[in-house]
């Protein structure tokens, strides 16, 4: 039977498109020159390459997501996974970053901003212009997003913030932040709001750059706001919508991050499958001993269906579907089979998978934050089981 594009587009993710090959080439090539090279440098530095940041935004990675009314690339969640997967798998550092400001950031503009404000940032943010982020996250409220303290008062025509962000990538490097705050503490998460605010805004500032076990060239910073004043039109949505609309930024967000899980699980898996064919123990390359090819084919196999599950959110998002259930399983499954195959690849190298030399140890370490960011583990299974318990849990 003939493929028509309608039957690549159903069949998809088992058959690319012509644009998507080229996409996938153009930044494996990018990556292998610009990225590459420097990759433990940064590493070791622990040094945001904002450079090379700001030329992934000249390639239209920055706004993958976004129409090109916007300044975006018109592109969408499949080819969105394909992009931070092919960075990731080189450094899960410049994946992570690119994630957060399309995800989040950029992305909660986009979905609940006015008119207006699309307008005045999302073509900054799309052209790599500008960098976002996206402040939730406070030393005592991580999953329990509830349990905010950050405040955002009203007084005439503007707000009034106070309070901390922790754990906030591109934080010190942002030129916008999306930031939670509490508007009326009566209504617990329903008191939550979501303010825009930029760089250079007295009262806001970067605080401490954390130290990292892994991606360590992302920037991951606290923000904070001291009678931090912002005029009331940089309110982003409805007030006390805040938490809402952040569930819905999420959706996608979680996406990016099985896509990141994935790109350094296949970078892991690489290396993996090249060391084994080039060492040799007696007498003959590892690979050639079952025990070493039944483990290669677990980790391949897990990738796969990691990949699959990713790109099945994907292919939904961009249908216009709600993603809640689907994007947690992606995420769930993704980081933590992600996890498993790096811990296979480091222990396929022996002695060197311990040693900075070689690449497994570094995608060994980047990988762990797949299994905590934008969501725990445990956070996802709540989710999960939330979801199948509204429908029978067999829907297809």
């Amino acid at each position: 039977m003939a493929l028509t594009l309608e039957t690549v587009e159903t069949l998809y993710p088992f058959v690319r498109t012509e644009e998507q090959e080229q996409l996938k080439r153009e930044i494996r090539e990018f990556a292998q020159r610009e990225i590459t090279p420097h990759v433990m440098e940064w590493d070791e530095a622990n040094e945001f390459p904002l450079e090379v940041v700001k030329k992934l935004g000249s390639m239209g990675l920055l706004g993958v997501i976004f129409p090109v009314e916007y300044g975006g690339a018109g592109m969408g969640y499949v080819d969105y996974v394909l992009a931070i997967e092919e960075l990731s798998a080189v450094d899960g550092s410049l994946g992570i970053t690119v994630a957060a400001h399309n995800s989040l950031g950029t992305n909660h503009i986009f979905l609940a901003g006015s008119e207006a404000q699309r307008r005045r940032y999302i073509p900054l943010l799309a052209s790599g212009e500008w960098l976002a982020a996206w402040g939730l996250t406070e030393p005592g409220s991580g999953s329990d997003a509830s349990g905010a303290r950050t405040t955002a008062v009203k007084h005439d025509d503007r707000y009034v913030l106070n309070g901390s962000k922790t754990f906030i990538t591109n934080g010190r490097y942002a030129d916008v932040v999306v930031v939670m705050a509490v508007t009326d503490r009566s209504k617990g998460a329903h008191g939550l709001s979501a303010f825009i605010v930029e760089k250079g805004t007295k009262g806001f500032r970067p605080g401490k750059k954390e130290n990292k076990l892994g991606l360590r060239a992302s920037d991951t910073s606290e923000l904070i706001f001291e009678d931090c004043e912002i005029p009331a039109e940089n309110l982003l949505g409805v007030e006390g919508e805040g938490f809402i609309d952040a569930m819905r930024v999420l959706d996608g967000g979680r996406i990016s991050i099985a896509a990141l899980a994935l790109g350094i699980a296949r970078g892991a898996l690489d290396a993996a499958l090249k060391y084994v064919k080039e060492r040799r123990q007696f007498g003959k390359a590892i690979a050639e001993f079952q025990g070493i090819q039944w483990k290669l084919a677990d980790m391949a196999t897990e990738l796969d269906a990691a990949r699959l599950l990713t790109q099945r959110a994907a292919v939904l998002k961009d249908a216009g579907r709600t993603v809640t259930r689907e994007s947690s399983m992606a995420k769930l499954f993704a980081s933590e089979a992600a996890v498993r195959i790096c811990d296979n690849a480091v222990q396929l190298f022996g002695g060197y998978g311990f040693i900075k030399d070689y690449p497994v140890e570094k995608f060994y370490r980047d990988v762990k934050l797949c299994t905590i960011g934008e969501g725990t583990s445990e956070i996802q299974r709540m989710v999960i089981a939330r979801e199948i318990l509204k429908v029978s849990p067999s829907r297809g």
